[in-house]
């Protein structure tokens, strides 16, 4: 199974990389669960044509309950995408990421990687804090690589390098190991030059470059990721060859 946790600067495209990573490997023939980790609850939207599902949080919020079955809180997307998205607290009245530990909890209760039995987990997780409930995706087995997703503007380098040393500093935990970077291009200046420096000093590899594209915002708009709106663009293509690479890696192993 190919488990993987995207981190990356608030703002800097997780979202949108996760969710067509998802599609690319749904494409690709494989069953997918994506679980965004993040108190918006927008992870997911762009795989289920722009109707958000009903995040964890607000379903025992609603019901002052535990779910008992899976459906209760999730929906398939595209490509028969499983789409879970933890959602967080009563804004001002608490922690973010004791939401994602709940719904994490919750979800073994459910028994959902056993009765699902997905070929790829995507986990979106909020901003570039890499502790406490933020942390649960790298930990206990739940992702097993991460994505950090950057472009060569200087805070989103910035928080690429502390998102990395961070996970570094937990590898004698068994926590997952940082697979490389995602440059989702800002068309900044020397923005190439700029990930590759970060890239070569961290010793990580940029396994995939999207380009800025008009298709993503495009098909965004209409809730779609550019996997399903504009397959044929060099956006989808990218995001595709990042799919088959992964794919490739785990049958090699």
């Amino acid at each position: 199974m190919i488990k993987i946790a995207i981190y990356g600067k608030g703002g800097i495209g997780k979202s949108t990389c996760t969710a067509n990573l998802s599609a690319a490997f749904a494409s690709l023939g494989r069953k997918v669960i994506q679980i965004g980790c993040d108190p918006k609850a927008d992870s997911t939207i762009n795989l289920l044509g722009g109707r958000p599902v009903t995040p964890v949080m607000d379903y025992m919020r609603m019901h002052d309950d535990d779910p008992e079955h899976i459906e209760e809180i999730s929906r398939i997307g595209f490509g028969g995408v499983l789409c879970i998205e933890t959602g967080g607290p009563t804004p001002g009245l608490g922690c973010a990421g004791r939401g994602i530990i709940t719904t994490f909890s919750l979800l073994e209760q459910l028994n959902l990687f056993e009765e699902y039995k997905p070929d790829v987990v995507m986990y979106d997780v909020l901003g570039d804090v890499v502790c406490g409930g933020f942390a649960a995706p790298i930990r206990e087995g739940y992702a097993e690589q991460v994505l950090i997703v950057t472009s060569g503007e200087k805070m989103a380098l910035y928080a690429a390098n502390n998102i990395n040393n961070a996970v570094r500093n937990f590898a004698d935990r068994s926590y997952a190991k940082v697979r490389g970077i995602i440059m989702n291009r800002r068309n900044v200046e020397d923005e190439e030059a700029k990930v590759r420096a970060f890239a070569a000093s961290a010793g990580l590899e940029i396994t995939a470059d999207i380009p800025r594209s008009d298709d993503i915002i495009r098909c965004e708009d209409q809730g779609r990721t550019v996997i399903e709106g504009a397959p044929d663009c060099e956006a989808a293509k990218r995001f595709l060859a990042l799919a088959e690479k992964l794919i490739a890696e785990e049958r090699s192993e």
